[in-house]
């Protein structure tokens, strides 16, 4: 099973716990279940940064899930994206046991990067969008700019996005990810259409949220 490099820190420490104590369970007397338990923390890092693959569509006017999860919003944007003339919100909310390995939604150009430092209210909060420590993307497209946006939550502290301005990149890439728990909202431009429904669970890389070019 492929890890996140994004978690290495994290599941590698634990990876050196478990192995420390299964060495001195092979060279002392203790009871084997404590060398077992050390292994704990290893299997639940290893199944919160786990990153499989997945079929990512090869059409050019989609907009692809960006992340696992469940959809909790489909909006307006906020009055602050206006200048990108966007037309519908959509909000994934990622629980902790969700794949939380980010993917870029369309293919395009990164024009723009944005970091906010903010609060850490729950994903579910209708102001999170708003008040929450957060990582806008604009994406140019072919068919028009597409938005996304890493938002921690109560119990995420940690954004991670490995992209740069001008940077090229495809639909289905991996960008970064938020480390446990949190929501990542995507906003389409005019004429798009919206192909996913309310409380609909969604797969990053593979479910379809949207046609870019639908109305034209």
């Amino acid at each position: 099973m492929r890890l996140a490099p994004q978690g290495a820190t994290i599941w590698g420490s634990c990876a050196v716990f478990g192995a420390v104590l299964t060495v001195f369970k092979a060279l002392f007397v203790f009871p084997i279940w404590i060398a077992i338990v050390g292994w704990l923390p290893f299997i639940a890092a290893a199944w919160f940064f786990r990153d499989p693959d997945r079929k990512i569509p090869v059409a050019s006017d989609v907009v692809i899930a960006p992340a696992d999860g469940k959809i909790i919003v489909i909006d307006s944007p906020e009055e602050k994206y206006e200048s990108f003339g966007f037309q519908q919100k959509i909000s994934i909310f990622m629980s902790p046991l969700n794949v939380h390995v980010n993917r870029i939604p369309s293919t395009g150009l990164i024009a723009e990067l944005k970091y906010k430092k903010g609060r850490f209210l729950t994903a579910f909060h209708d102001k999170a969008s708003e008040l929450n420590e957060q990582q806008f993307i604009a994406l140019q497209t072919e068919h028009g700019m597409v938005g996304f946006v890493q938002i921690a939550g109560w119990l995420a502290r940690r954004i991670v996005c490995q992209l740069q301005v001008g940077q090229q990149v495809s639909a289905g890439e991996r960008f970064g990810l938020i480390k446990f728990g949190s929501r990542l909202d995507v906003y389409l431009p005019p004429g798009a259409e919206v192909k996913v429904e309310l409380n609909q669970r969604v797969r990053a890389g593979e479910t379809i949220l949207g046609l870019l070019n639908a109305k034209n």
